[in-house]
């Protein structure tokens, strides 16, 4: 037996429904916000925290910041914490790269994660040492391409932004350039100032000091634009290689299924923060450029970063260490 409901209830239900997610969007947050970042001091734990004392006024609740380590373990509580609002991310790639890196993610990058923002990005940048007789990424590309494997790159751990940015030069400029690996970006620095290593792909904060020292020589930035942190230099793709886009990005998600009217509340004071010229010119000083997006745009970029990064890692065969 069918039954039919007058669609003057329907109507009524539905607009309960509704009044019920805004009431729930007005009430919200009535006790402390929890944001889990990764390691005390890295850009993440930064970028968190600058957030999180902008956000503490106008919510009218604490934001405390919860450093959880690195790798996947941030990740990993956010997704199963409850969907209300109380528990969010800050994170970059590793959370949304670690399906193509390593096996028995704990997660699914699209399915259990809630975007809200686009928070900061970084660029790398293509730095060489003084000695090497080149001026330009095409100057770079032609010496690697007379003489392959003569070349190394360092990088940090596999799947990091200076490995990527590196595999991704490689495979567009079709060049063989041999990887050496360190635990530390600074140990990598230094053999690169001393001769040991030709080409670096080291995050703008972390080459910039060797930059203004003239100890490093820099070739282009591996944002698809100019970017601020690096004034007047030229792209990679605007100096030799067209399309190529590389750089460290920070998105602040809640678990899937977080009430919209509770997205659209944290994504209205996240991004005020985010947008204002003071805050700016903060972030900027500690080398992270601001962007605040949509919820959507958000979701669109991470999509499309684990289609491009996915073949980049699968094609070099990179694997979590």
């Amino acid at each position: 037996m069918i039954m039919h409901i007058p669609l003057a209830c329907l109507y009524a239900v539905a607009t309960m429904l509704v009044a019920g997610d805004a009431a729930f969007g007005q009430t919200y947050p009535n006790r402390p916000v929890k944001m889990v970042a990764t390691a005390a001091g890295g850009a993440g734990d930064v970028a968190a925290r600058i957030i999180a004392q902008h956000i503490t006024g106008p919510l009218g609740q604490p934001v405390v910041i919860e450093n959880r380590g690195t790798g996947i373990i941030p990740g990993e509580i956010v997704a199963k914490a409850t969907p209300d609002g109380y528990t969010l991310l800050i994170a970059g790639t590793v959370i949304w790269l670690s399906p193509f890196l390593q096996d028995h993610v704990p997660f699914d990058p699209v399915r259990d994660f809630a975007p809200i923002t686009l928070a900061v990005t970084t660029p790398n940048v293509l730095v060489v040492h003084p000695s090497l007789p080149v001026k330009t990424v095409k100057d770079l590309i032609a010496l690697a391409r007379s003489k392959p494997g003569a070349l190394n790159y360092g990088t940090t751990g596999s799947g990091s932004s200076y490995h990527l940015a590196g595999e991704l030069f490689k495979a567009m400029a079709r060049v063989d350039l041999v990887r050496v690996a360190y635990k530390a970006s600074a140990q990598g620095l230094i053999d690169l100032i001393a001769g040991q290593l030709h080409v670096m792909f080291p995050t703008a904060p972390a080459g910039l000091p060797y930059l203004k020292s003239a100890k490093l020589k820099a070739l282009a930035v591996t944002s698809a634009g100019p970017s601020a942190l690096l004034p007047g230099l030229i792209t990679v793709a605007a100096s030799g290689l067209p399309g190529y886009e590389s750089g460290s990005i920070l998105g602040i998600f809640a678990p899937a299924k977080t009430p919209d009217p509770i997205i659209q509340r944290l994504h209205q004071e996240i991004v005020r923060v985010l947008s204002n010229a003071e805050q700016k010119e903060k972030f900027l000083g500690l080398g992270l450029e601001t962007v605040g997006n949509t919820p959507e745009q958000l979701g669109t970029l991470i999509k499309a970063e684990m289609t491009k990064w996915g073949k980049v890692i699968k094609d070099a065969g990179i694997k979590a260490e």
